[in-house]
């Protein structure tokens, strides 16, 4: 898969629905100042995304003006399960290099489904991205933005309303125009209802 259109995608989801349908009240201001690193994978093995892993880590790790990264995998974990499954040796990698506390991570995949849901449970929508990544981001930053926000505890509550209030055939026409390849000329609906 091209790491252009890769990324370019990305980019799109986060601005159109991430930040679009306000899912993270934190995102629009990284994404302005130019502060979220989009980087694609060409793994396409798990021991190739732990290695892409501990690199993007090491970069935040040199780096403190990047405030977060999104390490998309397109060619790797494809199946959510599988991806699930992954999330612990991604956390073991962390926990080894010595970095917990300093960084967590985040889960977003195309077929994400929480535990006691149903694959077509709109709530699932939340954490649906285009491709499968892993989002690196630093836990200091994240408490400051945390403490600077009222109400952040309702943040899952509030999203999971906003899909259910959208709707599973809503958010599958927002995939399929954000996400294809090519973008249409036709105007995306990020509508809140």
């Amino acid at each position: 898969m091209e790491c252009n259109t890769v990324l370019a995608v990305t980019q799109r989801w986060v601005s159109e629905v991430v930040i679009g349908l306000n899912l993270c009240p934190f995102a629009r201001r990284e994404l302005v100042n130019g502060r979220i690193r989009f980087v694609a994978t060409d793994a396409n093995s798990e021991e190739a995304l732990l290695i892409a892993l501990q690199e993007e880590l090491m970069h935040l790790n040199q780096n403190p003006e990047v405030e977060t990264t999104l390490l998309v995998h397109p060619e790797v974990l494809t199946d959510f399960m599988e991806y699930n499954d992954f999330l612990a040796a991604a956390e073991g990698l962390i926990e080894h290099l010595e970095v917990d506390g300093i960084y967590q991570l985040a889960s977003f995949h195309p077929d994400y489904q929480f535990g006691g849901t149903q694959p077509d449970d709109a709530e699932n929508y939340t954490n649906r991205s285009p491709y499968p990544m892993l989002h690196l981001l630093r836990e200091d930053s994240l408490e400051r933005a945390i403490a600077g926000y009222p109400g952040t505890e309702s943040i899952p509550e509030r999203n999971i309303e906003l899909m259910n209030r959208l709707g599973v055939e809503h958010m599958r026409r927002i995939g399929k125009l954000l996400w294809s390849k090519k973008r249409t000329s036709e105007s995306v609906s990020l509508s809140r209802r």
